[in-house]
């Protein structure tokens, strides 16, 4: 993988944390997720216009048909992540999700796109892949899981937490492979393609706000600020993404997005005040290994 596509990963791996961190604090349903496509449609809208005011009228169908696609995908995928926070703790929803989204994305690349990695490549995903599962509890998670302990509404959310986890990882494996091919073979503008498929996605959702105006506005008044975060920095954060795939595979850059879990090991200790500092530490060091592995390995 290339210096510059590592870092462009580095960074939306940063920016990712951070809003995952301002979604879970909003603790917001659909509403929350129609308040920030809101703003995502304001703020955006004059990178949106500049990136995509000669290229969009040159699209095709395969093109409108890779935005919708990847409009509804992320829309399932922001909607089950939500739904995971407020049935479980961000340390189990989100790494999960952020384990097995990489791994699958992986597998999508070699079976759909045609790409082929060595031992380093399949090293790397493997390291990551381990580095998440000891961000999120290690074998205590699954002991948790598994046994009703003393508190049968902890292992509850734990059992929420996996299962929402696993489908928000299997979404997040559909829309990256979508968008790899995007990006990679039709050739998209990240910005443009960001923006429109966030455009589409408040569209779609404009039928629930029409079933719930009240809860809608009562969202808006008691969320915006963190809405406003999420906004201003999630775009951001998949766009450098997306650059990143312009001069790298998408199998080495799917699991690199994972260094967000080194980022939301620290901030989700210290401001969520979820602990377990020791396997955080090895799991840190097996996602910093497997992103190595992955820059080596071409």
């Amino acid at each position: 993988m290339p210096l510059s596509a590592l870092a462009l990963v580095i960074a939306a791996a940063l920016l990712h944390a951070l809003w995952n961190i301002a979604a879970k604090r909003a603790g917001g349903n659909h509403h929350f997720a129609m308040v920030s496509g809101l703003m995502v449609c304001v703020l955006w809208l004059p990178a949106g216009l500049w990136s995509g005011w000669n290229e969009v009228p040159r699209w095709t169908p395969l093109q409108w048909a890779l935005v919708a696609a990847s409009a509804f995908v992320h829309l399932l995928y922001y909607n089950a992540l939500l739904a995971g926070y407020r049935a479980a703790d961000l340390t189990v929803v989100y790494p999960v999700a952020r384990g097995l989204g990489p791994l699958l994305s992986a597998l999508g690349a070699v079976l759909l796109l045609g790409e082929r990695g060595g031992w380093m490549t399949a090293a790397g995903v493997a390291l990551v892949c381990a580095g998440v599962f000891f961000i999120a509890g290690g074998p205590a998670l699954w002991r948790q899981a598994q046994h009703v302990a003393d508190s049968p509404l902890q292992r509850q959310r734990v059992l929420a937490g996996l299962r929402w986890g696993a489908l928000t990882g299997a979404l997040i494996a559909c829309y990256t492979v979508i968008d790899g091919y995007a990006i990679k073979v039709a050739l998209m503008g990240p910005i443009v393609f960001d923006y429109v498929c966030n455009l589409l996605r408040t569209l779609m959702m404009l039928p629930l706000l029409a079933r719930d105006l009240p809860g809608f506005r009562a969202a808006w008044r008691l969320q915006w600020r963190h809405a406003l975060v999420v906004a201003a920095i999630s775009p951001l954060a998949y766009i450098l993404v997306l650059y990143a795939l312009q001069q790298a595979p998408l199998s080495h850059v799917a699991p690199a997005r994972e260094m967000s879990m080194l980022f939301a090991a620290a901030l989700g200790g210290r401001l969520l005040g979820e602990g377990d500092r020791g396997l955080r530490l090895l799991g840190a060091a097996c996602i910093a290994a497997g992103v190595a592995a992955l820059a080596l390995g071409g």
